[in-house]
């Protein structure tokens, strides 16, 4: 068992304890809520206020040359490609995740019918983040296709000769667990359907290799262990094979490739600048841009390897603590095989406890600093307490006085409080 003085000496020793000062985090706060939205880097707001007050404010319109504004979304793109196993020229940080998966699931559907008209069934999993569901029913309904919902365990069974498109989220945003890219791809292929990753969970957080996968098309948010902040642009990456078989539907004029020309019919570009659409958010780029200087700093420290590593220290010591401190009250539903685990612990309260207690320990955890987060369940799963890890700037020390402080808030029943059990809009 984990004692206080045996994290503290994991933390002396941790090659990448340097990171955590490129972050600017609150005292007394252990934040493990990372995997909702990352912690501010601490280069972001004085970047931001030289964007405001001198490219803008001074500058004005020609800011949009000198100081590279147009060009900001394939420059962030290209520091993405490396987090996400991508080649150069791949990939562009664009629009919203809802957006991008909108374009890129309308141009898979596209590429899928182009090689077999009778594909007309996205395929899914049930318990995959409502908005990827939402855009694809919308887009089903709008091009005569199919949305078939499955459980993990159909996955396999599920790729059958009427299969366009299997989107999955390359980790799951309920219970953590991680998929084996380049497994599921090569099944998918074996099948004849293509693959569409929301990578939203694991970006940042986890090695991932796009390409060595052979996968197809790829979206993401950087708000969450990209510390991109709030609503910061999102991404996407498309096959070189695919990219310029077919249109994307919003065929706006940053996608054109000569977007200056100011021609009546559209042009695409031919490279993934096409999935670019209107005029982008040029401060959010600008925040965005500087917060990955924390990752050119973390791959002089082993990069991404590195991190996957410790994020695998920090979530086995806080599995390992919760189940010695709170034994029998919570069932685990995140997976314990490494291979199977993204970088988030999710629990469910058992039988143990009251029902319906899990967003009032949330809460009470929060009023002690230590914030995570609440996802509600169905008829078909618990609610879910649930915790994020990101290993840029998290101790171990820190994750044991978690645990330790989820067993304080059920030993004293703090949970029980009217003001932790006061539903707010965002949980």
């Amino acid at each position: 068992m984990a004692t206080l003085a045996s994290c503290q000496a994991r933390d002396a020793a941790d090659p990448l304890r340097p990171l955590r000062d490129l972050f600017t985090l609150p005292e007394g706060v252990i934040y493990l809520d990372g995997n909702s939205l990352g912690a501010l880097p601490r280069a972001v707001p004085e970047r931001v206020a030289r964007v405001v007050a001198q490219q803008w404010g001074q500058d004005l319109i020609v800011s949009w040359n000198s100081a590279g504004w147009f060009a900001l979304p394939r420059q962030v793109g290209e520091r993405i490609a490396p987090l996400i196993g991508a080649g150069p020229g791949e990939v562009v940080a664009s629009d919203t995740t809802s957006v991008n998966l909108y374009k890129a699931l309308s141009a898979a559907l596209s590429v899928a019918r182009e090689n077999d008209a009778q594909r007309r069934v996205v395929v899914s999993e049930r318990s995959n983040f409502p908005t990827d569901l939402y855009i694809a029913e919308a887009l089903c309904r709008e091009r005569g296709c199919a949305l078939r919902l499955i459980e993990a365990h159909e996955l396999q069974a599920s790729l059958q000769p009427d299969v366009a498109v299997l989107l999955l989220s390359h980790v799951n945003y309920r219970t953590g667990a991680l998929h084996d890219m380049a497994q599921v791809t090569a099944a998918a292929h074996a099948a004849g359907v293509l693959t569409l990753w929301d990578l939203c969970h694991s970006a940042g957080a986890l090695p991932i290799g796009l390409t060595a996968a052979d996968a197809d098309f790829a979206v993401g948010c950087t708000y969450k262990y990209l510390n991109g902040g709030p609503g910061a642009p999102a991404f996407v990456w498309v096959h070189p094979r695919h990219v310029a078989r077919c249109w994307q539907p919003l065929a706006g004029w940053w996608g054109h490739a000569q977007p200056f020309a100011f021609t009546p019919e559209y042009e695409p570009a031919m490279d993934i600048t096409r999935y670019q659409c209107g005029t982008q958010p040029i401060l959010s780029l600008a925040a965005l841009d500087a917060a990955l200087d924390v990752f050119d700093a973390a791959a002089k420290l082993g990069g991404m390897a590195a991190l996957r590593a410790k994020s695998l220290q920090l979530t086995d010591l806080f599995i390992a603590a919760v189940e010695a401190e709170c034994p029998g009250l919570f069932d685990l539903v995140t997976p314990r095989a490494h291979a199977a685990r993204g970088s988030q612990v999710c629990l469910t309260p058992t039988a143990r406890l009251p029902e319906g207690c899990a967003y009032a320990i949330v809460q009470a955890l929060i009023a002690r600093g230590v914030i995570g987060d609440f996802r509600a369940g169905d008829a078909q799963q618990s609610d879910i307490l649930r915790f994020g890890f990101t290993p840029l700037y998290l101790s171990h020390q820190e994750v044991l006085q978690a645990a330790h402080h989820l067993r304080d808030v059920l030993s004293t029943k703090e949970y029980t409080q009217p003001r932790f059990n006061q539903r707010h809009a965002v949980t």
